[in-house]
């Protein structure tokens, strides 16, 4: 069960290249479903997702929804 305040969801959009930036930097992006500018991935708003959203600031883009529709989208 998640705790109060975190059962929403967010939608992660990468919105820069990932060329030219760290390997951490890019397997994160990855790890997030993001394989491209302009691609995103609904995600569950847990602490360890707000964690890799916190390295890779810079590449991306956060909407929060408490619901989401699907759970992956691209273009």
């Amino acid at each position: 069960m998640a705790p109060a305040g975190t059962d929403g969801s967010i939608t992660v959009t990468q919105t820069r290249s990932a060329i030219s930036t760290k390997p951490k930097h890019r397997g994160t992006l990855r790890a997030l479903g993001l394989h491209g500018i302009g691609t995103s991935n609904v995600l569950p708003d847990r602490p360890e997702i707000r964690g890799m959203i916190a390295r890779v600031p810079h590449l991306v883009t956060v909407v929060e929804s408490a619901t989401a529709k699907s759970t992956k989208e691209t273009r």
